[in-house]
């Protein structure tokens, strides 16, 4: 199996339990203190049914109309500035569900305006996150260079290193603004803005939404904007170089083993007869249905000797060889042909050139 299968197979089987790992300890932490939480609802509800005397049908139009109303405490959400805060988290995905389109018309064209304007986001932050990549990489080498550095080149470690660093001051610095803006606690504002920035946006803190800030703070809003749009730049440069890193692991396995089998290839002669080793020995190749015989035909070693014939040899020349289809080894007298004269058989991978002067027999000329 290939060792790209196994990653892949091995993600899979890491994911999943990744998510079981996760599902076990969110049931740890959260399942006891929601079971707190719709206790002390469900008292606070009896309790507000008696003080008031108000009947089960009448209470659950009161919730509903609360529900409805929550998104309202912003000021009006469909004018421009809030329809312009709705269609960024529409198009980056953030997806908060505090405002939501009521009318047909209005869902319809939701649809088809998330589905060009997804793409078309996705691709913009892409090219963003590269622009960045390439500044940081030309601020890299200068610094380098300037502290006279023996080495500087920018690794795709030192990059990664810089944009995990500009990731953690975006967050930290943006969790600060909106800690004092919303009056959140840090760690919510914190938590905010990380999921916010990861797109995950559950919704459950929302900025924006109160004191109708939508109309009455325009610097707030811009603020946001620009820290949403800015910060999903940010992140998606680092995103893009995790990935780059994961795909170049593929391009070295796959260019390694293309390495392997070059160098296998570079020592190993395919005959369609027999072979014969440097050691003597013969290794029987698979006989033809249809064997052909030719008067000249050649016999490469593995090394590629250059073997040269002198002019006072006159020696007969002895060559073991077992056919392709029998067990017994035959001795083929080779005589010496013009002792002055070379004859190029063919070349090997390495370039070098075998000079073999004899008469030999075979089934078929050699193919590298």
């Amino acid at each position: 199996m290939k060792k790209q299968n196994v990653r892949t197979l091995s993600l899979i089987v890491c994911t999943f339990t990744y998510l079981l790992v996760g599902a076990a300890v969110f049931d740890a932490l959260e399942s006891d203190e929601e079971k707190r939480e719709k206790s002390r609802l469900e008292n606070e509800e009896e309790a507000i049914k008696k003080k008031y005397n108000i009947t089960e049908q009448d209470f659950e139009i009161l919730r509903k109309n609360v529900r409805r109303s929550i998104p309202h405490k912003a000021g009006i959400q469909w004018k421009f500035a809030g329809a312009f805060y709705f269609a960024t988290t529409v198009i980056t995905t953030i997806g908060y569900g505090h405002s939501t389109p009521k009318t047909v018309g209005g869902k319809i064209f939701c649809m088809f305006y998330a589905l060009c304007g997804i793409p078309m986001t996705l691709v913009m932050f892409q090219s963003i996150g590269e622009r960045l990549n390439t500044f940081v990489t030309f601020i890299l080498k200068h610094v380098k260079k300037c502290l006279k550095l023996k080495n500087t080149e920018v690794s795709q470690t030192n990059l990664i290193m810089v944009g995990l660093n500009m990731c953690t001051i975006v967050l930290t610095s943006g969790a600060a603004a909106f800690s004092i803006y919303e009056d959140w606690p840090y760690l919510d504002s914190f938590y905010y803005c990380f999921i916010t920035l990861t797109t995950i946006g559950f919704g459950d803190f929302v900025a924006l939404q109160k004191s109708k800030a939508l109309q009455s703070r325009p610097d707030y809003v811009a603020f946001s904007l620009i820290f949403i749009l800015s910060g999903l730049a940010v992140l998606s440069a680092n995103m893009n170089l995790l990935v780059l890193r994961f795909l170049t692991l593929n391009t070295e396995d796959e260019r390694r083993e293309e390495l392997e089998a070059a160098v296998a290839a570079r020592g190993a002669v395919r005959l369609e007869g027999d072979i014969i080793v440097p050691n003597g020995n013969v290794i029987q190749g698979q006989p033809q249905e249809n064997p052909e015989y030719s008067d000249l035909a050649s016999v490469c070693s593995c090394t590629c000797y250059n073997l040269r014939a002198r002019a006072s040899e006159k020696k007969h020349r002895l060559l073991s060889r077992s056919p392709g289809g029998g067990k017994g080894a035959h001795h083929v007298q080779m005589t010496s042909m013009n002792s002055n004269r070379d004859q190029d058989l063919h070349s090997c991978s390495d370039d070098v050139s075998l000079q073999f002067p004899y008469q030999y027999l075979s089934r078929k000329r050699a193919s590298i």
